[in-house]
């Protein structure tokens, strides 16, 4: 039977063969154009209609050592498609839509249904997690938009050192600064001896200056030191570390330790000459006089 079909086949025209297998595939072929249609043009949607990422988002992230962080990712025109994390650092897998596809619990997908945000939580932010991080959108080939994160540490330092050695009755001058942070700290604070310094107290002469910027500053005056304002100074940012310093206040004034000083060394410069003095006209064979405690030099050594 197959003999005869092919025989028949053998004497029609090429084109009659062809058109007679399109009919017989056509509702095969129609499936197949579905498909194609649904699998993969659908994932190169018309220009200006497909999703794509709101760049006026910032693209540079920075965290604090031990908060939490978010990177935010914004989608318009997201339709059926997924939006997903990607740690550039070791190419991991983060989240992929609502779901968290990591074993460290610090990270978590964050998103409100009927939002156009998709975002990266990170908690207890470390120095580890700085890097790059993409915002992947499941089209084929995949699109993505790039977050830049630095997690610091910020560094208090109160300037001049460990201690401070300042006289009886001078101003006590201290500067706290603050570099790093991700933000000017909401308050700056001072403390005296583990005790928060009250600028209403009736000390009195406590002022406080803080500049708030790039770098914070503040800026302590404690005027006319006196001896119970020794001790323990720090400086208390509400969003960095705390920073120390030790204050001694002296009793002497710094004049009469240098008239004190001078003294000695004019006494010592006085001995030293009457010493060579008395050398040297021993060397030269100079004879000396003396009388009634006093020395005469009857031949100049000179």
């Amino acid at each position: 039977m197959l003999r005869k079909i092919l025989r028949k086949f053998s004497n029609m025209p090429t084109c009659l063969i062809i058109l007679f297998f399109l009919i017989l595939n056509s509702g095969a072929f129609a499936g197949n154009s579905r498909k194609f249609r649904t699998e993969f043009l659908q994932d190169f949607p018309t220009p200006g209609t497909g999703p794509y990422f709101d760049t006026t988002v910032s693209s540079n992230v920075t965290g604090l050592v031990g908060k939490t962080v978010h990177l935010v990712c914004k989608v318009k025109n997201l339709g059926n498609r997924t939006v997903s994390w990607v740690r550039h650092r070791d190419i991991h897998l983060l989240t992929v839509g609502r779901y968290t596809y990591t074993s460290d619990q610090r990270f978590e997908a964050m998103h409100s249904p009927h939002t156009e945000e998709w975002t990266l939580r990170i908690r207890y932010a470390q120095r580890k997690d700085s890097g790059i991080y993409e915002c992947q959108i499941s089209t084929t080939p995949p699109v993505g938009h790039f977050v830049y994160l630095t997690v610091v540490e910020p560094v208090t330092e109160i300037i001049g050192g460990a201690d401070l050695f300042i006289n009886k009755g001078s101003t006590i001058n201290l500067t706290c600064v603050v570099r790093f942070a991700p933000e000017a700290p909401p308050s700056m604070t001072w403390s005296h001896n583990r005790e928060t310094i009250n600028f209403d107290s009736p000390r009195g002469g406590i002022s406080l200056v803080t500049e708030k910027g790039v770098l914070t500053t503040s800026r302590l005056l404690v005027q006319k030191a006196i001896p119970s304002d020794s001790g323990l100074y720090q400086c208390l940012p509400s969003n960095a570390n705390p920073a120390s310093i030790r204050v001694h206040i002296l009793n002497e004034h710094p004049a009469a330790m240098h008239h004190g000083i001078a003294s000695t060394l004019s006494l010592g410069y006085n001995r030293l000459l009457l010493l060579s003095i008395t050398l040297l006209c021993y060397i030269y064979r100079r004879s000396i006089r003396w009388r009634h405690g006093h020395y005469i030099m009857l031949n100049s050594c000179i």
